[in-house]
């Protein structure tokens, strides 16, 4: 019988956690088709997080101190997994039952497979089904191809958020950045270099959304915007023409982020390193007047 290893991180998610628990219990053809072992690190909750995981016999582990972020219980939780393959569960993410029998059937093909996700606004309600069509069910990707995707910052390509990602244990030595302790953009390129993937068409989580989202955090976007740029430094030499699109890119999206905010003087600092396209002259013409109109009735990330 197959084993599946589930990495949960946790943190203050006391209104979220006994959903998610529950949806990860609760997979069809457990105990039967597969073993899933779970693995839970708190990150020094202050809620009634940890008082939840013990009324559910559930054992976990702790960081000595709140770290800020899932990364360094997610590698603590790597460092200790068992499984034959490996899952990793936000604390505000619900599986569907199909889950993880669906992604054990590819695994086979590739040693790493995803899938699409419902995508939920908790403020609204409004869901939103993130699939990828396919004739026959999945995507299959060869080696490097959604590496390139995610190196350049293309929106195209396969779907990697971490709750879609089943990997094998054969990759289990690939750890997370702890600096800052929130970001994965390494951590999937890691994944993903040199390696087939697949890709299966349909939903099998929830994914929940709200108004507080990190994007929209400064601090997080700075800190993401230097170690993005510090990753793709890594593969210049090997891929130059990609990891000069992606610096473009990645300076495009800090010109949006800051378009978005209002602040126009650093929003041109950084359209102005991006890649100069009408869209990009646009923006640019507006960060002096217009940006209201345009901030109304269009997508900025979009």
């Amino acid at each position: 019988m197959k084993k599946v290893s589930v990495i949960l991180t946790t943190y203050n998610s006391e209104n979220s956690i006994q959903d998610v628990i529950n949806s990860i219990k609760n997979q069809e053809g457990i105990n039967v088709d597969f073993e899933i072992e779970l693995i839970v690190v708190d990150d020094c909750s202050s809620d009634k997080t940890t008082e939840i995981l013990k009324d559910n016999n559930i054992s976990y582990q702790s960081t000595e101190k709140n770290s800020g972020g899932p990364n360094k219980g997610r590698n603590i939780a790597l460092k200790h997994s068992t499984g034959d393959f490996i899952c990793i569960a936000d604390h505000d993410d619900v599986w569907f039952p199909n889950k993880v029998i669906s992604l054990l059937k590819y695994s086979e093909k590739a040693p790493i497979i995803t899938s699409g996700y419902t995508l939920e606004d908790i403020n609204t309600g409004r869901k939103e089904d993130r699939v990828k069509e396919s004739s026959d069910g999945h995507l299959m990707f060869e080696k490097d191809e959604t590496f390139l995707t995610k190196l350049t910052k293309s929106r195209e390509g396969q779907q990697t958020y971490l709750g879609s990602i089943m990997f094998s244990s054969n990759l289990k030595e690939i750890l997370f950045e702890e600096e800052i302790g929130m970001i994965d953009f390494d951590w999937v390129l890691k994944l993903f270099y040199n390696r087939k993937s697949v890709e299966i068409s349909k939903s099998l989580y929830l994914r929940k959304v709200d108004g507080k989202n990190l994007s929209l955090n400064e601090n997080y976007r700075i800190n993401d915007y230097n170690f993005s740029l510090q990753t793709i430094k890594s593969y210049s030499k090997k891929f130059p023409e990609e990891v000069n699109l992606s610096e473009k890119r990645i300076n495009g999206s800090m010109g949006r982020y800051y378009y978005l905010i209002g602040n126009m003087k650093l929003s041109r600092k950084y359209l102005m390193k991006s890649s100069i396209n009408i869209k990009t002259i646009l923006y640019l013409i507006t960060t002096f007047v217009g940006s209201k109109i345009v901030k109304r009735y269009f997508n900025i990330f979009g």
